[in-house]
């Protein structure tokens, strides 16, 4: 008889989910940076789909926390059937102020490339915004060997006023237009809990 895995209800706080290493590496050292309060598990970031993320919600959602959840749309602007899920899993959390939605299209990549540049340009998938990110950092990689190095973080967060440009330009570029990047809301949300 196998053993029945018993969640205790989460301490109160900010948590952050998301998508994958690279999500996982960026806020890690956001956080080490910052000294952001939050917590980041890696439980909490895997490959997955909107029905993950929305199990995983569900789960966090029976302590006194904020969510922070990380995610690219390129998938659901390619699939239906993941853009309708993606459409009812906002729409059921749109009025709850405990679930911050950040997601980015095509990918995290074009928030960290906001860093850089004031564009919100087409980019056919999440490898084009990789490349034209790559013109900034050039070794920027999708590998745990690359991302795990909090350099290329403390790099673009913190040189010459970088993060607060991406910031004004994640509010500028709304998801009506090519390319937007919500991410600058998890840094609002942690900004206020700092």
């Amino acid at each position: 008889m196998g053993r029945r895995q018993h969640f205790r209800d989460p301490k109160p706080g900010i948590y952050i989910l998301g998508e994958g290493i690279t999500e996982q590496y960026y806020f890690t050292h956001l956080k080490s940076i910052f000294k952001y309060k939050c917590t980041i598990r890696p439980r909490f970031f895997c490959n997955t789909c909107i029905t993950d993320i929305e199990n995983r919600i569900k789960e966090l959602l029976r302590g006194n926390i904020t969510i922070i959840c990380v995610f690219d749309t390129d998938v659901s602007v390619r699939n239906e059937k993941e853009n309708k899920k993606l459409q009812r899993l906002q729409a059921k959390y749109k009025n709850n102020d405990n679930v911050v939605f950040c997601d980015s299209l095509p990918s995290i990549e074009y928030w960290f490339l906001i860093h850089f540049e004031d564009t919100c340009r087409h980019f056919h998938n999440a490898k084009a915004a990789k490349n034209a990110l790559k013109k900034h950092i050039p070794a920027y990689e999708k590998s745990e060997g690359f991302l795990e190095n909090e350099k290329w973080v403390r790099d673009m967060a913190l040189k010459n006023g970088k993060m607060d440009e991406a910031v004004k330009r994640g509010r500028k570029f709304t998801s009506d237009c090519a390319s937007y990047s919500n991410v600058y809301k998890a840094i609002e949300e942690l900004d206020t809990d700092y």
